[in-house]
């Protein structure tokens, strides 16, 4: 079960997904969200662990940007989780996930035909374009995501507490995590990261 803890700010946290076994670590390099980050201060972060792979997660930004940014943090794979279409995908220089809201424009066709590496499929939530936090209808998109040909991960709402369900349910390639593994100040807790890959890795 690969794992990709998203939403990574700061070196602690880099370091101890990577030394708990995550396989992913994800930084938001748009602007205007909770947990954006700069691509200077990621880039330091990305130099800062040897073994995980680097996910930049970028929402509508010019494809420009999106290289040069990858370039900058040495990443390994660029998440694009806005309304990008394929033709764009097809300027960019680097293995890409493509995120998807079930309910919005998930549909394993759709996901199947897009230029990318790997599927993250995320809840929906009117005004947002992920990060919302909130499970989705499970059962029904798995009759969904059972169509899909390529690798992928389940993002929204997923903890400690609903990995097993996720997993029971989709038997997905991968699991994507973050606001459950935040303290009260919405930083990342190196104590929830431990105990959630303690409970889900080798699953």
């Amino acid at each position: 079960m690969l794992i990709k803890i998203c939403g990574i700010r700061d070196v602690d946290a880099a370091r101890t997904a990577e030394d708990a076994g995550a396989d992913f670590i994800g930084f938001i390099l748009s602007k205007g969200f909770r947990r954006t980050i700069e691509p200077e201060k990621a880039a330091e972060i990305c130099r800062s662990v040897k073994r995980v792979k680097k996910v930049g997660v970028f929402v509508d930004e010019a494809a420009e940007y999106v290289n040069e940014a990858a370039r900058l943090c040495g990443l390994d794979y660029v998440q694009l989780h806005g309304h990008e279409t394929a033709e764009y995908a097809a300027s960019i220089n680097y293995p890409i996930i493509k995120a998807m809201r079930y309910g919005d424009d998930f549909t394993a066709e759709a996901a199947n035909s897009y230029p990318a590496e790997m599927i993250l499929v995320d809840s929906f939530a009117n005004g947002k374009v992920g990060g919302s936090g909130q499970a989705f209808a499970w059962q029904e998109a798995a009759a969904e995501t059972e169509k899909l040909k390529k690798p992928f991960l389940i993002a929204g709402g997923i903890s400690k507490e609903n990995a097993d369900e996720a997993m029971r349910i989709f038997n997905p390639d991968g699991l994507d995590a973050s606001g459950s593994l935040e303290d009260e100040d919405g930083n990342k807790s190196p104590e929830k990261i431990r105990e959630y890959l303690g409970a889900v890795k080798g699953k």
